[in-house]
């Protein structure tokens, strides 16, 4: 596959950047300026350890050119004693510079791990729409490791080095400045194999990052329980495991590349040390015959070329070594670039004693709108899962106002899946609708009509493209996220639920509540009794996303957790369709005392709650096309009329059981 033994793998453009940004650097050090102090000290500790290291060659040369001559045994005692001491005090500043250095790498990295998390929180969720978990992952994870060693390991040994460098030049050119010269003759022959390795190694560093967020990406689809379900159901077990071997041998293969690759280096810089150190001993022999100077200079000049050559080989391709290891902090730093979209304005104020008011004035809105900013950053592209289908919706909704704008074509195998083709811009347009508090709204239409996108505008999940949206007068955009997170209870389609206990989902709504409060809510969702048998009741774990309870259990425990928070508004995709009727007759129950005296915007599946509403919506094509009450809309023999003689014709108006959906979010 590549010929020429290890040389084989050298691949690399002439051309390739190894530029350090001085803005980047700069940016390091404001995460490191918390550590000055310690930085500092573990400075102090590398120049002390540096100049401990020049004490053996001098001790050698005093044991054969003045103890041994002279058969000086008290002074060979002491020399050979100080060949104890010496290793034994660097070995313990040493270890004082470790945990500095250390300590300084994991607190810069935990607050650099800190930082990458409390920004990936503040994003919108048009980001985690079209990003992989698995590169979000791998950014915490692989990325911010990289940068650890860069700091641990590539800034230390850049510094250990230079100092080295300087002091042992110096020693050496005391001790004799020909022998120093005919050292310093081979050092051209370590540059040019070093760069060019150091360039291939920068790339295979770079290919490495790639390979595990790919990896990483996988390993987070299909080792969840959704994962394993849908390719246990669908038989791509072999795919699945052939598509992991492909990505996990190509790291292997870098990984034997990068092994012989620095082995060859350690080869040439073993070869080019051997030749300098035998131009010393024969220059410096040539000396000694003529009487110029001692044997004892040659043996300790022998020793101090260990200490050169090493530290000047590293220094040469000091500039490659610290732009590959400044690839993680790129990374990083690019992840943080990332605009958030939806974020507090200096003057939002925050909401409260909110009455439930909710009016949109001429909205509209774009999924479309802002991927064009976002795909400017190079970093924020390779995390867009632009080639691949939304397992769930685009939107996390199995079915919603974003998933009629998209097509999805196939792509070949061992390549994402699909890609995301635009196929209409507008979700909502022009939608304006004015709610009054207590109010009991039902949102009906057709599939991809729209729905779900209105109900993601009101937590401010989205900012309109257009338009404004008010909460008791308030613009959305001048409020706090928080105070509106507050405010806001939503029950979605899909329940979401940790994979820790009962008492833990239902707390996350409000960890302040107390047991009674907690069990109220449970009652009032019509789930303490079931919670109650469970083996450990409250404190029964439910497994991955909630696997381990059934779907009403799951939609009940999630009504609970919004009884529990007590909003003003209620958001709720209604949708129990494919639940058991006796699972279905209980969430109905559960769901009257939660919308009772509440602003309650719901897209409306049962007839039931059609006729309870105050005021039915018809959404179509992103548009209001009717509202009214159903006597009115029926009497229109419009779309909701279509869609009720359809849908409903001949159906009981109190039917809770068997309610057939009106349309699909």
């Amino acid at each position: 596959m590549h010929s020429g033994g290890w040389w084989g793998y050298i691949r690399y453009d002439e051309k390739d950047k190894t530029e350090i940004s001085v803005p980047l650097l700069k940016r390091v050090a404001h995460f490191a300026r918390p550590y000055s102090v310690k930085l500092g000290l573990m400075l102090v500790a590398i120049f002390i350890s540096s100049l401990i290291g020049l004490i053996p060659p001098l001790i050698y040369r005093a044991i054969i050119d003045d103890a041994l001559p002279h058969n000086n045994l008290q002074l060979l005692a002491i020399l050979s004693l100080g060949l104890v001491v010496v290793p034994l005090v660097d070995g313990l500043i040493g270890v004082g510079q470790r945990y500095l250095s250390s300590r300084v790498g994991e607190s810069v990295i935990a607050d650099l791990r800190l930082a990458l998390f409390t920004h990936m929180q503040q994003m919108s969720l048009r980001f985690f729409t079209n990003v992989k978990t698995g590169e979000l992952i791998s950014r915490l994870d692989n990325d911010v490791i990289g940068a650890q060693r860069a700091v641990t390991g590539t800034f230390i040994g850049i510094i250990t080095n230079l100092v080295n460098v300087v002091l042992v030049l110096a020693v050496m050119i005391a001790l004799d400045w020909r022998l120093t010269l005919l050292s310093l003759l081979v050092i051209p022959l370590f540059i040019l194999p070093a760069r060019r390795v150091a360039l291939v190694l920068r790339k295979f560093v770079q290919e490495q990052y790639k390979l595990n967020a790919e990896l990483d990406s996988q390993l987070s689809e299909t080792l969840n329980v959704s994962g394993a379900l849908l390719t246990k159901l669908f038989g791509r077990q072999k795919y699945e495991i052939s598509k992991f071997g492909f990505s996990s041998q190509k790291l292997a293969d870098i990984g034997v590349q990068q092994a012989l690759v620095g082995r060859g280096l350690f080869l040439i810089v073993g070869l080019v040390a051997a030749v300098g150190t035998a131009v010393v001993y024969f220059g410096g022999g040539v000396l000694v015959l003529q009487g110029v100077f001692t044997v004892g200079t040659i043996i300790a000049f022998a020793a101090y070329l260990g200490q050169l050559y090493g530290p000047i080989s590293s220094l040469v391709n000091s500039r490659v070594d610290l732009a590959t290891s400044l690839v993680s902090f790129e990374r990083v730093f690019e992840t943080l670039n990332i605009p958030v979209e939806i974020q507090d304005t200096s003057d939002a104020a925050e909401l409260k004693n909110v009455r439930g008011d909710l009016k949109f004035e001429n909205v509209s809105f774009s999924y479309l709108e802002g991927d064009g900013r976002a795909s400017e950053n190079p970093y924020l592209r390779e995390l867009m899962d632009d080639r691949s289908a939304p397992s769930n919706g685009a939107n996390g909704s199995g079915t919603n106002g974003n998933a009629q704008t998209h097509a999805l074509v196939q792509a070949p195998e061992h390549e994402s899946s699909a890609r995301i083709v635009p196929t209409r811009r507008w979700a909502l347009q022009n939608v304006s609708l004015d709610i009054r508090a207590g109010q009991l709204v039902a949102l009906v239409g057709p599939s991809g009509a729209g729905k779900t996108t209105i109900t993601y505008l009101i937590p401010r999940l989205y900012d309109p493209t257009q338009g404004r949206i008010l909460i008791d007068g308030h613009d959305l955009r001048h409020v706090t996220q928080e105070s509106l997170a507050q405010q806001i209870g939503m029950v979605t389609q899909e329940t979401y639920l940790f994979h820790d206990t009962v008492r833990a989902n239902l707390l996350y709504a409000r960890p302040d509540a107390g047991d009674a409060e907690m069990q109220a809510a449970a009652r009032a969702a019509h789930i303490h009794d079931f919670v109650s048998k469970l083996p450990m009741g409250y404190d029964t774990i439910v497994g991955e996303r909630g696997y381990r309870l059934s779907g009403g259990e799951k939609q009940r425990i999630a009504i609970a957790r919004v009884i529990l928070k007590d909003p003003r508004i209620l958001v709720l995709d209604e949708a129990t369709s494919s639940l058991d009727s006796e699972s279905e007759a209980l969430i109905q129950d559960a769901l009257k005392p939660l919308m009772l005296d509440r602003t309650s915007v719901v897209i409306a599946h049962r007839l039931s709650t059609i006729l309870a509403a105050d005021v039915i919506l018809v959404v179509d094509g992103g548009r209001i096309v009717e509202s009214g009450t159903h006597g009115e809309l029926v009497e229109q023999d419009g779309l909701y009329a279509r869609l009720y003689r359809t849908q409903f014709r001949d159906r009981e108006p109190n039917t809770i059981t068997g309610a057939v959906p009106v349309a699909a979010s």
